[in-house]
């Protein structure tokens, strides 16, 4: 059987790649979009990160306090999220090593240990906001206690993580289709909420704080979209995917990898947006303005908008837990064996990871706040992956035809720094200020 599966695997890999050099060759006389489709899927994979529990979390909590006030923060968020998705994919093409190998190769044995047990805290932090995420979707769809609901995600996690034995198209492919229900979730509930186009256009430009709150929030929202262990993920997910070596032809592949950031970020930056507008527009709008739980939207949700729009918003909330809970349990994988070399089962790797979060669900912890705690202890890990980042997609020597421009370089620096910065004041402003 093992065999069958494996063969299996090598014959989807092989007809992507088949078709994906067809086109880089110029050969290809198909449409565009056939054209497009052997390339797209990394980055669907990558940006379910950005939509996952936790951007409901600080989203819910940050448009039902503040209404429309920090989305120019998503806006900004995921904006700088494009440009570092894309230059870890590019890593990843131009070099056939992930960004967490090249760490190891380049830097000292204390470091890079250093750097892996930071990555591993902030990959239980991920996946706690997530696990979480997908139990709290299963407790409102079927009434599920937490502790069942988490049981059956790490079981749903296994499953789709199961689809990597056909190679990587599935997996893709199955990834995709959950990002587009959570789209087409908030499509309707957009629909559902009617917000003021006017406040929201002006909000989106115009950057703007209300108090300490509003900062952590800001941070939160900033760690729930740029998230480190998406950008170790992303260049894992082009290293061998396919395999070019003519320059041309690398910065052809390249140019593809970039739109297929463009959809995918694209749609994880409206599904972003729109959970703040619903918040704003639904909560916040008619005073709900202490809403800061997932379970008090969901039941806020039915008075105000119809049953109709707390089921979309439960379907949406557990296709986001079970789809990134997934990514971050591959994501844990690559960052173990890229700095250290060392790979351990799936399995095992689930289970470890389910720890933290049954931990909570026992405590009683309130599973929302510890998401929005989740998400500010991201915004802190950043800084750690996009300095190597940077580092390694300037040097010519690594990158080749595809090393970053000047300008490009200058840009990544100033987001870094901005993000650095962020995280600092934050660290004033909860223990000087309050």
């Amino acid at each position: 059987m093992k065999n069958i599966l494996d063969a299996s695997s090598v014959i989807n890999d092989n007809k992507t790649r088949n078709l994906a050099e067809e086109t880089l060759s110029g050969k290809s006389k198909k449409g565009i979009i056939t054209r497009l489709i052997p390339f797209i899927g990394p980055a669907f994979i990558a940006s379910i990160a950005y939509v996952d529990p936790g951007n409901f979390a600080t989203n819910i909590q940050s448009g039902s306090e503040f209404g429309y006030t920090l989305l120019w923060v998503i806006l900004v968020s995921n904006l700088m999220a494009m440009l570092i998705q894309s230059l870890s994919a590019k890593l990843g093409i131009a070099t056939g090593n992930n960004l967490a190998e090249h760490c190891r190769n380049h830097y000292s044995k204390p470091v890079v240990i250093g750097m892996w047990i930071l990555m591993e805290l902030v990959a239980m932090a991920t996946d706690l906001a997530e696990f979480l995420g997908a139990a709290i979707g299963f407790q409102l769809l079927f009434g599920f206690p937490l502790i069942i609901g988490g049981i059956l995600t790490a079981i749903c996690t296994f499953l789709i993580l199961g689809l990597e034995r056909y190679g990587f198209r599935p997996l893709e492919i199955a990834i995709a289709v959950m990002a587009s229900v959570i789209a087409l979730c908030y499509i309707l509930e957009t629909a559902l909420d009617k917000p003021d186009f006017k406040m929201l256009v002006y909000n989106s430009f115009v950057p703007r704080f209300s108090g300490t709150e509003s900062i952590i929030l800001a941070a939160g929202i900033l760690g729930a979209t740029v998230m480190p262990h998406a950008i170790f993920l992303h260049s894992a997910l082009t290293q061998q995917r396919i395999i070019v070596k003519h320059p041309d032809k690398l910065k052809k592949l390249f140019r593809f990898e970039i739109l297929d950031v463009l959809i995918a970020m694209g749609i994880a930056s409206f599904v972003n947006m729109a959970m703040l507008i619903m918040a704003a527009s639904t909560f916040h709008q008619h005073g709900y303005t202490s809403v800061a739980t997932i379970e008090e939207a969901h039941l806020t949700l039915a008075p105000l908008l119809g049953s109709a729009a707390s089921w979309i918003f439960a379907i949406s909330l557990l296709a986001s837990g079970l789809s990134s809970s997934t990514v971050g349990t591959s994501a844990g994988q690559v960052m173990m064996q890229g700095f250290l070399h060392r790979h351990i089962p799936v399995w095992l790797r689930r289970i470890i990871t389910i720890i933290p979060s049954l931990t909570v669900i026992a405590l009683g912890l309130d599973p929302t706040r510890t998401l929005v705690i989740s998400q500010v202890i991201l915004s802190f890990g950043l800084p750690f992956a996009i300095i190597p980042l940077i580092i390694f997609t300037k040097n010519k020597n690594i990158m080749g035809v595809l090393v970053n421009k000047k300008t490009t370089t200058i840009l990544l620096s100033f987001i870094a720094g901005l993000i650095i910065f962020l995280n600092i004041y934050l660290i004033y402003q909860v223990l000087f200020i309050g």
